[in-house]
């Protein structure tokens, strides 16, 4: 660990330049009193670490040396091939240059390594894309990709849930890729928070070649944490009282969202009147979305309530009966 440690800082210093005791305390997850220890036991082994006292001050390595430790480790190597997933870097036009950084990598590496890296290809495949979905068109993708990589504005025309929108520009700040689904993150300007664009519904894109000031605390993948946390809590404003099957709650747990299938978990309990059944309480958007989502459930699952959601499966489980009589 020590050791990993060590390597950490020097690769910190020589790629970021200055860096405070603080700041890599962070980083490494450890105290500021470990952070001096390391760097004496460095300084100690002849690395030329400079200290820099005051409000501004930090760590730096001497001016011009370089460490020759910046070397790949076989995990490591497997690990760059393992992710550079073609399909995505094809989207983005990277296709040609990511196959042929995989062949400048697979060359840089000793002998005994090259063969290993290579073999993850053949034994691990990711596919981001969802059961039965075939991936959407990502028409604007590589417009949109240089202008979150050279920071400069767009403007585009949106189809929203509530319409399409008249034509707006924006400071794209960044690309997520989400279940084979592709998004933007972007403001319309430096006064506004950041908003989440579905590119299969941009309707009309221009590239507007204006430099934006990128701000540096934007957090992209803090971002889209939160996004998504925010989104399922204003998603989910009802609940529903069930009893299901053993096979239901398999059911429940597995093939509906992450939401609904810890609140089915956590709040199941033997059903007193059904013997093997269970009764717990699921977050639902609406009546209405909900009745659709619960036949997936067929005969393993009975609504308790509430009283409309109830109403609602009655009326579809007599629609049913009567299409199929």
């Amino acid at each position: 660990m020590q050791a990993s440690r060590l390597l950490s800082i020097l690769m910190l210093l020589q790629g970021r330049g200055r860096v405070s005791a603080q700041a890599l305390a962070r980083e490494l997850e450890v105290s500021v009193r470990t952070i001096y220890r390391d760097v004496d036991r460095l300084s100690a082994s002849g690395v030329p670490i400079w200290a820099d006292t005051g409000r501004n001050g930090g760590f730096q390595l001497r001016e011009g040396w370089r460490t020759k430790l910046d070397g790949l480790t076989a995990p490591e190597a497997q690990a760059m091939f393992l992710a550079g997933l073609p399909g995505p870097a094809a989207d983005l036009g990277l296709g040609e240059a990511l196959a042929s950084a995989q062949l400048k990598l697979r060359a840089a590496l000793p002998p005994e390594w090259q063969d290993d890296a290579q073999r993850v290809g053949t034994r691990f495949h990711l596919d981001p894309v969802d059961w039965y979905r075939d991936a959407p068109p990502v028409d604007h993708l590589g417009v949109i990709a240089r202008a979150v990589w050279q920071a400069e504005r767009i403007a585009i025309r949106y189809d929203s849930w509530q319409g399409e929108t008249p034509r707006r520009e924006l400071e794209p700040l960044g690309l997520v890729l989400k279940a084979g689904i592709w998004y933007v993150i972007a403001r319309s300007s430096a006064a506004r928070p950041a908003r989440t664009y579905r590119l299969q519904s941009i309707l009309e894109l221009q590239a507007l070649g204006e430099p934006f000031k990128r701000p540096r605390s934007f957090d992209l993948a803090g971002y889209w944490r939160e996004s998504t946390r925010r989104f399922e809590a204003e998603l989910y404003r009802g609940e529903a009282r069930l009893s299901v099957s053993a096979r239901g709650l398999r059911l429940l747990t597995h093939d509906f969202s992450s939401a609904v299938a810890e609140a089915a978990r956590r709040s199941a309990k033997p059903d007193p009147e059904r013997e093997g059944w269970s009764q717990l309480r699921i977050p639902i958007e609406s009546a209405e979305h909900a009745a659709g989502q619960l036949l997936r459930l067929g005969p393993d699952a009975l609504v308790l309530g509430p009283k409309d959601l109830r109403e609602r499966m009655v009326g579809l489980a007599a629609r049913l009966a009567a299409l199929y009589a």
